[in-house]
């Protein structure tokens, strides 16, 4: 007999007690005693019984699947479609199936809609100018967001978080301790919770070690051209920045192609000795052997003008784009298949009653340091 053929009236019998003993024992309701309820579960294990999930989903008036609602610029983020193939291995691990949810289906009033299609919903990053956001919250089923939203509506069923401050905290500590003296974040403006801690964090780590971090605004999934413009005009104005801290996933290279234009070698920066004179510092305590007054290699200083100090370069988040760019760019990895599965692992507890609402768990992310902010081997 296959998994296939096994039905509940076989291991009833095979267990001899009735069918309706069999349903309550294998799904941990009814009044059965704890010997039957094990006897039942060990014959259904040894036939190869597997219960039926279309019949199941009937019964409980439950459609079989989660809604998933991105950011609108996310279709084209490596990190965002990473995140959904996490949420969707552990939605079918579950035997739920995942609808991603197209920004026009849910937006005007639609909850309603969506609600009767979904068991649950999870909302990844939600911004406060997302109209449909609010709605989603307000759906009248179990939601769980990727990060906290900021605006006005109803409180989510749970929500999984990083520690964002934590991490930009790493960023700005590792460029210092690589030597760099004026640092620069390129963040978006505060319509979401990690944008928001972000520029928070600019902010008070800047105060707390009495550096003027540079704080310039991107769009939240800013292109590698959005950013090598930003990066431009900051080193045109700002001349004294010395490492471009860039939030947007994918927009790294951006900065770099910035840096090789304004003629900045990316990777070691020079700081000043006690005696006066500057060095290269780098991770291995190499220099570059430069003095006072000097310039980058290649290029003849100008009386009164900054020398065209090196950059180091990171990013707040990782992904193809930091990992294959040249040098490679230091960067914050989210994990986001990972993310995406604990997103979904919150969503399926609170539908299966194995978690209380309001639940809220926290993900862990590492720093990825590579060549943009070290000097090559």
């Amino acid at each position: 007999m296959t998994s296939r053929t096994v039905t509940l009236l076989d291991v009833a019998r095979a267990a001899g007690v009735s069918k309706s003993t069999v349903s309550d024992a294998l799904q941990g309701s009814g009044r059965v005693a704890e010997a039957t309820r094990e006897r039942v579960r060990a014959v259904a294990e040894e036939l190869g019984y597997r219960p039926n999930s279309a019949a199941r989903r009937l019964r409980r008036s439950s459609t079989g699947a989660i809604g998933l609602h991105l950011p609108q610029t996310a279709t084209r983020l490596d990190y965002y479609m990473n995140l959904a193939f996490g949420a969707v291995a552990r939605a079918q691990e579950e035997g739920l199936d995942v609808v991603l949810l197209a920004p026009a289906g849910v937006a005007g009033g639609a909850s309603g809609r969506v609600a009767s299609r979904v068991d649950g919903l999870l909302v990844i990053d939600p911004e406060v100018g997302d109209s449909a956001v609010p709605g989603l919250l307000d759906a009248g089923i179990p939601v769980v967001t990727g990060e906290r939203y900021l605006g006005p509506a109803a409180a989510p069923s749970g929500a999984v978080i990083c520690d964002n401050a934590a991490s930009l905290t790493a960023l700005l500590d590792h460029v210092t301790e690589r030597g760099a003296r004026h640092p620069a974040v390129l963040a978006p403006a505060g319509t979401s919770a990690w944008a928001t801690a972000l520029r928070a964090t600019a902010a008070s780590w800047g105060q707390e070690h009495g550096v003027a971090v540079a704080l310039r605004t991107v769009p939240f999934a800013a292109t590698p051209q959005e950013a090598e413009e930003t990066t431009l005009a900051l080193l045109r104005t700002d001349p004294a920045v010395d490492a471009v801290i860039c939030a947007p996933d994918g927009a790294a290279p951006g900065v770099l192609r910035a840096a090789a234009t304004a003629g900045r070698t990316v990777g070691t920066v020079s700081v000043r000795t006690a005696g006066g004179a500057t060095s290269g510092r780098t991770i291995g305590g190499a220099t570059s052997g430069r003095t006072a007054g000097s310039t980058t290699p290649g290029r003849t200083g100008e009386a009164g003008t900054h020398p065209r100090t090196p950059l180091l370069v990171a990013s707040c988040v990782d992904g193809t784009a930091t990992r294959s760019a040249e040098p490679p760019v230091t960067a914050v990895d989210l994990r986001p298949a990972a993310y995406g599965r604990a997103c979904a692992e919150l969503l399926c507890d609170i539908l299966a009653g194995r978690t209380a609402p309001d639940t809220v768990r926290r993900h862990a992310w590492a720093l990825e340091t590579r060549a943009s902010t070290t000097p090559p081997c």
